[in-house]
């Protein structure tokens, strides 16, 4: 292949992202298919206070190094392995390990702001944006966090409120218009992860 295939896919946080990409992962193999996440692309704040990392905004496009994603989205595409970063969630720094991924001809990026970046949007052939409800969402969001991450229910209803909603409805929602196919109920809806897959498979044949 001349040319990887990148799928996009955006929604809001605890949409159900995550899902469809593993669900596309494991449908069409791990040998064509390696997932890239937005969230390991979180700036380090290792030069903050513990106090000051929890309060930044994590849901702003400026909390993402843009430029590094970009660069390794671009390297995936051309075949080669790139140094994804690992990033601590429960002290929002970067641990200084790295995770080797690629090379693959199917590279699926995930995350809630993958869409706003118009450079990073160009290289997508395929975007998908999943959308699910509000309430749903802020549910899932609940249990990860509390369970995932360390965090207090307290902390993370506060942080829905103070940047989660409204930087959804400034940065994520508006993005949906950019997507070629609107995802309901995320990868629990067979119908789309088959035409997803289809797809998929015609980009396959069209590029080999």
């Amino acid at each position: 292949m001349e040319r990887g295939i990148l799928i996009g896919i955006a929604g809001g946080s605890g949409s159900g992202k995550t899902l469809v990409a593993e669900t596309i992962y494991s449908e069409l193999g791990s040998d064509r298919v390696i997932i890239l996440c937005q969230d390991s692309y979180y700036k380090d704040l290792s030069h903050l206070p513990p106090e000051q990392r929890h309060a930044q905004n994590f849901d702003h496009p400026d909390s993402i190094n843009a430029q590094l994603l970009i660069d390794h989205a671009k390297a995936l595409l051309e075949g080669k392995t790139i140094e994804q970063p690992v990033y601590d969630f429960v002290t929002h720094t970067l641990t200084g390990k790295t995770k080797t991924i690629g090379p693959h001809s199917i590279i699926v990026l995930e995350g809630i702001l993958i869409f706003y970046n118009p450079e990073l949007r160009e290289l997508m052939d395929i975007k998908l944006f999943v959308d699910t409800d509000s309430d749903i969402r802020l549910i899932r969001r609940l249990r990860r966090d509390t369970v995932e991450r360390g965090r207090t229910m307290e902390s993370v209803i506060n942080q829905y409120e103070k940047s989660v909603r409204p930087m959804h409805l400034q940065f994520v929602e508006p993005t949906k218009r950019y997507a070629d196919l609107i995802v309901p109920e995320g990868g629990y809806n067979r119908v789309a992860i088959d035409v997803i897959k289809t797809k998929i498979e015609a980009l396959l044949k069209n590029e080999t």
